[in-house]
Formats: structure tokens, sequence, C-alpha cells
């Protein structure tokens, strides 16, 4: 099974606008291969500027940030390509499309790296880290998940926040608690 890595993505509209967002990148055959969902701005601009970066991030509320309408993050020219990556990234990849392989749902682009760079020494994640970066992937497929499921999730995922988060996490964390009870509150109403 192909190993996934979560980071985050910013592709470029043909006008070159810069789009921010969270994206699981799978590693296979010495290629990272990147799946959007269909329809997504992602999607929209690989299609039209077949170039990306993949910023790696230990600011878990860049995640939280994109899933729940604060895009504004700030960005930096990539070095190799015409495009942007995280500023503020531990270290980034710059992407060129190799093949694209259509899809209904989820079509893939295989790429390979152009350039990569590390920004500042990794300092590892703790479990506050990765219960956002879970959170926010759940709270990118609430139309796809049971209530029930989602609240034993959540539940489980706090254990982590509790014990172990920082004022980023705590931040973060609000956020995505915020925008799923919105959900589930207008689930209710249905």
């Amino acid at each position: 099974m192909p190993m996934i890595r979560e980071m985050i993505v910013v592709t470029s509209s043909a006008d070159g606008s810069p789009h921010i967002a969270p994206l699981g990148l799978i590693q296979q055959d010495g290629f990272w291969v990147a799946a959007p969902f269909r329809p997504s701005q992602t999607l929209n601009n690989l299609l039209q500027n077949p170039f990306f970066t993949a910023s790696v991030t230990d600011d878990v509320r860049v995640y939280a940030g994109c899933l729940t309408g604060r895009r504004d993050w700030p960005l930096a020219r990539a070095s190799a390509i015409n495009g942007w990556r995280l500023e503020d990234a531990v270290s980034h990849f710059e992407l060129a499309v190799d093949e694209r392989e259509d899809d209904e749902l989820r079509p893939r682009f295989r790429s390979k790296v152009v350039h990569e760079a590390s920004h500042k020494a990794a300092p590892g994640f703790n479990r506050a880290q990765f219960a956002v970066i879970e959170a926010a992937i759940l709270t990118s497929r609430l139309h796809m998940l049971s209530e029930s499921k989602v609240r034993s999730e959540m539940a489980y995922l706090e254990i982590g926040i509790e014990k172990t988060a920082g004022d980023r996490e705590k931040e973060a964390w609000s956020w995505l608690k915020e925008k799923i009870g919105l959900h589930l509150a207008a689930s209710a109403q249905l």
C-alpha cells in the first residue's frame, strides 16, 4: 500500500493566483500523486497549470484554517517553478505534473519533484497536532460520515488536545469544532 503524506499544497490558476489547500499526497514509484476531489479549485488549477508546491508545516492552524474559510497564510515564491509555497514551511517540494489519469471523483496527477528545500529544523509532532490534522480530514468528509462516527472520532481526538495542545493547536481545534458543530446542528434540522 502506498504511503500518504498530509501536506499543504499550493496550486496556481492560469493568471497566477495561488490557492492553498491541505491534501494527502501519495508516494508511489518515485512520484508524488495528487488526487484532488472533483469539483475543487485545486483540480481546476492543476488542469490549467500543471505545477504545484507541497509544504510541510508544524503550524496545524493552516490545515484547520483552510477547512474553515481561513486561507490567508503568508506565501513565498517557489524557486524552480512559477508558483508559491507556504512561507513558514519546515520544508517544501516543488512538483511538475508528469501524467494525468482521469477519474469521475478524484483525477490523479502523477508528479515529479523538480526542487526541494529545508527551511528550519523539524521539531516533530505532538498528539494535539496529530489530532488537529485528523479532525481536519474528518471535517473535509462530513458529508460522507454519520453523526455518530463524527462524534466518536472527535471525542477520541480531543484526548490528545487536552493532554498536549499549545495555543496554536487549541485555536485550530476551536475552528474545527465550530465548523463540525454547525454541520451537525444543520443535519439535525433536516
